[in-house]
């Protein structure tokens, strides 16, 4: 029998990526194309008062300038702009009125026969404003914070729960006490592609869309709801994303323009960002957080405090999950957690790779190696005495936790158990080493998903669902599932994606794509297996006519008896049977809701590092980190290995380097480019090790996997800091940890 899942395959779409062959959005070339370039407001607040586009219509090659003044007559509500992503608020229109909501918003649209003559023709466009009083500070305006509005986002990410036992009782009785604010800055995804849209027009009014998304229903939603256009009248097609990390879950505002300009001309138009206009959209919010822990002398907390004040859009509420994971961890009887937003004059934030994991992890697990440090306990043996068994928020056991064994497995492969707990004990000449560690937390859940299989003519299988592939390996481990539930080998098996034409499938984010349309892959092959076996058992002298499904398995490009192999009849033969017509099946995988309720579905991780830390000049280096995960059953160990050594980059990344700089005075990001908004390169990556702690789990979804995308980030900022601070003595709660905050 075919066995894939469960091995470690390169990726199928590789040699595609490495030679060129896999086209992104803006690759995509048809004749008579015409080019936009976005003009994007130069003020954070106020109102357009004029826009002068003479000298750029009088250019040769310029075809039109949209703005406000001209745009056609768009969808009036709400709800036509909201996508799948959308919190509760009214969403950014594009080019709506000369009212301006933050810098760096698209005020025109120059179109042009080149993509040269159109940025030339920006530069001569000339826009005047009158300037409001802008806010871009959180810090100054915290006072302003208020509960967020609930909505359908609410259900994924939802609020604090209501405190439990006495918080101010229990921490004012306690024996040992930490109480500290906690401070991370904006953060832009910057993915190496970056946004851009290609419409290719037909004369039928009908639009082909290559639009980079992690989701190219929910982009040909949002367009067909906006331009009142049938949903079959629109397709968006997404093969290959350069990097997503939540950037693509919403419609960005490319698309609108280059659908606006495209249905206007007449012809097919293509609208790609700057670097620099990456920054104007979407961002990790600035957060401020406060804890307070309290504990016994043995360690037991009695008493946990987490409070995070965050920003959102004046327009819209955007909210992430930042304070719940203290009251999953530990199982402090007083707990109080509480979440606030302040609405300022910026764009919406937008989720970012473990959206509120990685932040509230971040200042959380920092919080409970403080105190650990004042208990005079070992970091790991505190949080071994406050292992929580069950979901205290919910009262509810997890559907498997396995994080024992990846706090025993970590710590071995990092030899936790040689550290010396004295703070700037260890030293390798002018260099202090440090080593530190943090837990990591993430959901597991699993969404209803479509998918479509079908038995070719030629004895291959296509596989299809409209998910996307953002870097993960999609592609490769769908093909695995297939391969194996329909025994065939795996250079005979087509996975399909990133095509709006393609069975339904929810935007790809939040570590659930591997859940739901892994799910609903194994379901569809499954279901045509059942197909092919009802033909096989009518094809004249069939050895199987008397022979029940149950006791047949799918092997070697064949149905053959499990208890004699010899008993066979081949795929092809099936396919023939059916008069050389191809078999297909579209199914719909659905999470077990009413069994998943009484659970609680996490994947856990403990994450050890060591640092070294020059003294004389506050360098800080990752000589090496392990990773200890437990996620549930891992169909490819390379791709799976691969997303959490992302993760764990991404998170040296976010604890010495990313932050978008705002200068309040202008209400802008300065640190608009790859040369001053800092991310990990390859001198700062050492050695990075990854485990996978065997876990089962029968409940999270029937092929037993959980997400990996953001759990190898969430813990890695946290231990990061830990470990800076067992090297040099000095606690910095402001991330990221800069040379100016060490010297």
């Amino acid at each position: 029998m075919t066995q894939y899942i469960g091995k470690p395959l390169s990726r199928v779409d590789g040699v595609d990526k490495v030679t060129g062959k896999a086209k992104y959005a803006a690759e995509f070339n048809v004749p008579d194309l015409a080019y936009g370039y976005v003009i994007s407001s130069a003020i954070a607040k106020g109102k357009i008062t004029k826009i002068d586009a003479t000298d750029a219509l009088g250019l040769d090659g310029v075809l039109q300038v949209f703005t406000h003044e001209n745009r056609p007559k768009l969808a009036w509500f709400d709800m036509n702009y909201k996508d799948q992503d959308a919190p509760p608020g009214s969403p950014f229109r594009p080019l709506y009125d000369a009212k301006i909501k933050y810098s760096g918003q698209p005020v025109a649209l120059v179109v042009a026969e080149t993509f040269e003559v159109a940025r030339y023709a920006a530069s001569l466009i000339q826009v005047e404003y009158d300037v409001d009083e802008h806010e871009t500070d959180l810090a100054s305006n915290q006072q302003e914070g208020r509960k967020p509005k609930s909505g359908v986002a609410s259900l994924l990410k939802p609020p604090p729960p209501k405190p439990r036992g006495d918080f101010d009782e229990a921490y004012s009785a306690s024996a040992v006490k930490v109480a500290e604010e906690y401070v991370h800055a904006v953060e832009h995804h910057n993915p190496m592609e970056m946004f851009a849209t290609t419409v290719v027009y037909e004369q039928n009014g009908k639009l082909t869309i290559y639009d980079k998304t992690q989701g190219a229903p929910n982009s040909q939603m949002y367009v067909a709801q906006i331009f009142d256009i049938p949903f079959s009248d629109v397709r968006v097609v997404s093969p290959y994303v350069g990097g997503g990390f939540g950037s693509g879950l919403r419609p960005q505002y490319q698309l609108f323009l280059a659908v606006l300009a495209s249905r206007e001309l007449k012809r097919s138009v293509r609208v790609s960002l700057t670097r620099q206009q990456m920054f104007t959209f979407g961002h990790r919010p600035a957060t401020i957080q406060r804890l307070a822990l309290g504990a016994s002398p043995d360690g037991t907390m009695s008493a946990i405090y987490h409070d995070a004040v965050a920003e959102t859009s004046q327009f819209e509420d955007y909210t992430e999950v930042v304070v719940n994971w203290a009251g999953m961890l530990y199982p402090s009887e007083n707990v109080t957690l509480t979440y606030k937003v302040v609405p300022l004059d910026m764009y919406t934030p937008l989720d970012m790779r473990a959206p509120g994991g990685v932040t509230g992890i971040s200042a959380l697990e920092v919080a409970v190696d403080e105190l650990a440090h004042k208990l005079g306990m070992d970091p790991l043996e505190l949080r071994l005495k406050n292992y929580a068994d069950r979901d205290m928020n919910e009262d509810r056991p997890y559907s498997s936790k396995e994080l024992k064994a990846c706090f025993q497995q970590g710590a071995e492969r990092f030899g936790w158990s040689k550290r010396n707990p004295e703070p700037r004990s260890t030293r390798q000449g002018h260099n202090l080493i440090g080593w530190g560690m943090a837990t990591g937390i993430w959901d597991a859940n699993q969404m209803p998903a479509r998918a479509e299989a079908v038995l070719m003519v030629n004895g291959k299988l296509r596989v299809s669902s409209a998910t996307a592939d953002i870097g993960t390996g999609t592609y490769t481990v769908m093909a695995q599932i297939a391969a194996d539930t329909l025994g065939m080998p795996i250079d005979d098996v087509l996975f399909k994606l990133g095509d709006s034409d393609l069975p339904l499938a929810p935007i790809q984010g939040g570590s659930w794509t591997m859940a739901t349309v892994g799910s609903a892959v194994k379901v569809v092959c499954e279901d045509l297996s059942k197909s092919l076996f009802k033909l096989a058992k009518k094809m004249p002298g069939s050895p199987f006519a008397k022979v029940d499904f149950n006791d047949v398995e799918f092997a070697d490009k064949s149905i053959r008896l499990k208890s004699d192999s010899s008993v066979v009849v081949s795929l092809q033969a099936v396919v023939d049977s059916n008069g050389g017509r191809a078999i297909r099946e579209t199914s719909t995988s659905l999470p077990n809701m009413l069994e998943q309720r009484k659970y609680s579905r996490s994947t856990h991780s403990a994450v050890f590092v060591e640092v070294q830390v020059d003294e004389e000049l506050g360098s800080v280096k990752i000589t090496r980190a392990v990773t200890a995960v437990a996620g549930g059953r891992i169909i490819n160990p390379k791709t799976a290995r691969s997303q959490i050594i992302g993760g764990m980059v991404w998170g040296i990344s976010k604890a010495l380097e990313e932050e978008s700089v705002m200068d309040h005075h202008f209400g802008r990001f300065m640190n608009h480019n790859l040369a001053e908004y800092h991310v990990a390169v390859n001198a700062d990556i050492h050695d990075l090790d990854v485990i996978f702690v065997e876990e089962h789990d029968t409940i999270v979804n029937p092929l037993g996997v959980k997400g990996l995308g953001e759990i190898g980030i969430v813990g890695m900022p946290a231990a990061i800091a830990n470990a800076v601070f067992h090297a040099t003595g000095k606690r910095v709660r402001d991330l990221p940890i800069t040379l100016d905050k060490l010297l």
